[in-house]
């Protein structure tokens, strides 16, 4: 465990373009406009609590996207 890969150097980085989407799910929950208003419920709730929920999975997504199109086929050696 800690490891790193056989084909992979201990200092090499991925540079891959879908990481920037990791940005999403940080800046959405800091814009203020968003938690301007209590209105609409939702299932009885305010506003700001579902929309808490909704930025979990927002960020569970968009995490689960950039993992599977960033991460490296085994060459089937282990």
């Amino acid at each position: 465990m800690g490891e790193p890969a056989p084909d992979r150097r201990p200092g090499d980085r991925d540079h891959s373009p879908w990481n920037w989407l990791l940005i999403v799910p940080i800046v959405l929950p800091l814009i203020t406009a968003f938690y301007n208003s209590s209105s609409p419920d939702l299932l009885g709730f305010p506003r700001f609590y579902w929309q808490q929920l909704a930025y979990i999975l927002v960020g569970v997504s968009t995490t689960t996207l950039v993992y599977r199109m960033t991460k490296r086929r085994s060459n089937g050696k282990g």
